[in-house]
């Protein structure tokens, strides 16, 4: 009896040294700076360059003032609109490519997978520079492909257009991390039991049977974990849009979400002077908006899913 809590003593010191170092670098770098961010949404700079506590006020002041307010519901709106492009055509295009690389008689299924992957490890600024340099109108080689498919008035400028900047953003960004759904994906199909599918064969079904009524719902689970990993990664979203429209997020920032308005708040750009507290209250109302997702998916959505034992 000894013997044994001495062992369980043994692995719980065990647990907590190898936790330990995450948890600190976790803390430091992620807790700390973001209960230093809400607070500091509740202060104002002073004429002096001091910091006075101001309470509700950054909030109000973007929540109704009308300036603020048409910028933060303008970027809001945008991200959703770019969340719901890689929801409805990026997890569904993995969900297909997962699916087709997980059948057994493919051939060359890992170089497949290899391909789709890669543009998920460039660097997103190398990938905005090299569609730029393809749908360009002027000198972009994207306007001698579509001629060779009959479009002889040539590319229009997709980035240029205001009403197709958006869209054109969000495909390349659903182009460039396409991969990742699917490797989630393709993994939780990897752990479906054989023999399930097996018996599905030879009681008559074809392999999309199979796929419908036996492998989607026990992989539901990590569609939905793919899905909230998407809202959560497109509502942090700001690279993409920054390398190829910059800071000002154009033309006439249709293509502005809540990551670029937080960088021109906090940091300002060109006749708009940067203040650090209104870019902290943009930054809470960010991560309001992303835990408001999360603890619908959480406390609604996992709740009622139905889960089975592989």
């Amino acid at each position: 009896m000894a013997l044994k809590n001495q062992r369980g003593s043994f692995l719980r010191t065990h647990v907590f040294v190898f936790l330990l170092p995450a948890a600190l670098i976790y803390t430091l770098f992620m807790i700390i700076p973001l209960i230093d961010t809400v607070r500091y949404s509740f202060y104002d700079e002073t004429t002096e360059g001091l910091t006075a506590f101001v309470g509700w006020d950054n909030y109000i002041l973007i929540l109704t003032d009308e300036r603020w307010w048409t910028d933060f519901s303008n970027a809001l709106k945008n991200n959703f609109i770019f969340f719901v492009i890689h929801m409805f055509v990026q997890n569904p295009i993995g969900l297909l490519l997962a699916a087709l690389l997980s059948l057994p008689r493919l051939k060359m299924a890992n170089s497949y997978r290899t391909l789709i992957f890669m543009p998920t490890m460039l660097s997103v600024v190398i990938i905005g520079f090299i569609w730029k340099l393809i749908l360009s109108p002027l000198w972009g080689v994207g306007d001698t492909l579509v001629g060779f498919v009959g479009m002889t008035d040539g590319l229009p400028a997709l980035l240029g257009e205001e009403s197709t900047a958006l869209i054109t953003l969000s495909f390349i960004s659903v182009w460039q991390f396409v991969g990742i759904p699917m490797m989630l994906i393709y993994a939780a199909l990897l752990n479906v039991p054989d023999d399930l599918v097996d018996a599905a064969i030879v009681d008559g079904a074809n392999q999309w049977t199979a796929f419908w009524r036996i492998k989607l719902p026990l992989i539901l689970p990590t569609i939905a974990m793919v899905s909230v990993l998407t809202f959560v990664a497109n509502f942090n979203a700001f690279d993409l849009i920054y390398a190829v429209k910059g800071a000002l997020a154009g033309p006439n920032f249709e293509t502005d979400i809540m990551g670029t308005m937080f960088y021109r708040t906090f940091f300002g750009y060109q006749l708009q002077p940067g203040s650090a507290t209104l870019g902290a209250t943009v930054a809470s109302l960010m991560f309001l908006v992303i835990l408001c997702g999360v603890m619908l998916y959480l406390f609604v959505i996992q709740r009622r899913l139905q889960r089975y034992q592989l």
